[in-house]
């Protein structure tokens, strides 16, 4: 953040210092300059042993010369144009010639400020300071920081804009500077060859905004040579560029802002429009929000078909993620091979209850088992509470008899549920484990369902 602030603030500086100071920037803008510069040769030998932000943003690559060769073979290049010490030429400069009587001084230290000037230009490379920046930020930006990833691009588009605003003014001044003021010059006509810094400032990003937005030729008439006729043309191309930047960048941000949440509020209106056709009760239309808030939490997507969208392994790698550690924890699991544990993670089903609903109900079938997620629920014959990590039902997978118990959710419970249907068609794949299952349904008892 440090560098991003002295990046920017050196590309508003140099442009103003090169085209309206005139080699008078004063003690504290030529020590500001001496610290950016070696600021930026610090920041040059840092990215050396800077870890790089990989594409999947899982891991980070440390490993020295693998950033090295990273470093050379991308912005090395521009990084030490950008950080070429003009500030410490200036200041050398300076000393080097204050000894010496004002004329000779005079002389050497005009050579060398307007070698220096045009040098100085090289600095603006440090714009690429600024646009990694906001790349890696992008990058590390996921779903949760879809806001702050947002801000960051309107941020970076104005930001964009602005230094273009900004160049384009000093321009305006600068090239009839380089030609000492000619007396059809626009800066003649404006009497501005003795104004103040504000004053001739104003008056260039006045002019370069007049060309950008084509209102007119600025504050005064058409250019009257060659030279201003290009700064014009210059102005004009440089100013489409800029609208088609900026509705480029505002049609790419409100088409891609959070398309989950979009996809979900379309969703929600249909359901709205639908509650409202049927004539629903408040009450159940409120549990209804309630539930798909709870099911999406404002984000709409289709788990099956992004499962689909994948690799088997990769799905299967998903699945293990968010459920393995649950099925770990079923006593009649936990000495299974792990393909049989991978076999049935794919017939597991998503489920989401909300407070006080019946997920079970007394001496109903025992069609599935139950995985809590998240949630707790009570076994209400038992007056026990289960919580996250916990199971219920799983006796129903071998017995396949009537529940015991009503089984209420005491807060919003999200489940993962596995059927007997779909049990059964795993375990013929497994014939050993079919057999264990079979002991295992004669050594327990039909009143654990």
């Amino acid at each position: 953040m440090c560098m991003v602030a002295i990046t920017f603030l050196n590309l508003i500086g140099i442009p103003m210092e090169i085209a309206f100071l005139d080699g008078e920037s004063g003690v504290g803008w030529e020590g500001f300059n001496v610290f950016s510069d070696t600021l930026f040769l610090i920041d040059v030998a840092l990215n050396f042993r800077t870890g790089i932000i990989t594409e999947d943003n899982e891991d980070a690559i440390l490993d020295l010369k693998l950033i090295r060769i990273n470093y050379l073979k991308s912005w090395f290049i521009p990084d030490v144009i950008a950080a070429f010490p003009v500030g410490y030429i200036l200041l050398i400069a300076d000393l080097t010639y204050s000894s010496d009587n004002n004329s000779s001084k005079s002389v050497r230290m005009v050579r060398i400020l307007m070698f220096v000037r045009i040098l100085s230009l090289v600095r603006l490379l440090r714009v690429s300071r600024l646009v990694r920046f906001f790349n890696e930020v992008e990058k590390v930006s996921n779903a949760n920081l879809e806001v702050v990833r947002l801000l960051f691009r309107v941020l970076s588009l104005f930001m964009t804009i602005f230094l273009l605003c900004h160049w384009n003014g000093c321009i305006q001044y600068f090239v009839p500077m380089l030609e000492d003021f000619p007396d059809d010059c626009w800066v003649r006509k404006e009497n501005l060859t003795n104004a103040s810094v504000v004053e001739k400032y104003s008056f260039g990003v006045f002019r370069a905004l007049s060309h950008m937005t084509a209102v007119s030729y600025g504050s005064s008439d058409s250019p009257t040579n060659n030279t201003e006729m290009w700064i014009v043309i210059i102005s004009m191309v440089s100013g489409a560029l800029m609208y088609t930047l900026l509705v480029a960048n505002t049609t790419a941000m409100v088409s891609d802002y959070d398309t989950t949440a979009t996809a979900y509020n379309d969703k929600m209106n249909h359901l709205d429009d639908y509650m409202t056709f049927m004539k629903l009760p408040k009450d159940l239309r409120v549990r209804i929000n309630s539930y798909y808030q709870a099911r999406y939490a404002g984000k709409w997507f289709d788990e099956k078909d992004i499962l689909n969208w994948v690799s088997t392994s990769l799905k299967d790698e998903i699945l293990t993620i968010m459920c393995s550690k649950l099925l770990g924890k079923v006593a009649m699991f936990r000495n299974c091979e792990k393909s049989f544990i991978s076999s049935i993670l794919p017939y597991l089903v998503h489920e989401v209850y909300q407070e006080g609903d019946v997920i079970v109900q007394q001496n109903g079938p025992g069609d599935r088992m139950f995985l809590i997620e998240h949630g707790q629920v009570l076994v209400e014959s038992l007056e026990k509470e289960l919580c996250d990590g916990d199971h219920f039902g799983e006796m129903c997978l071998l017995h396949q008899g009537k529940r015991l118990s009503t089984v209420r959710a005491l807060t919003v419970c999200r489940l993962f549920s596995l059927s007997v249907l779909s049990f059964k068609e795993v375990l013929k794949r497994f014939p050993e484990i079919s057999k264990n299952m079979d002991k295992l349904a004669e050594n327990t008892n039909t009143s654990f369902v």
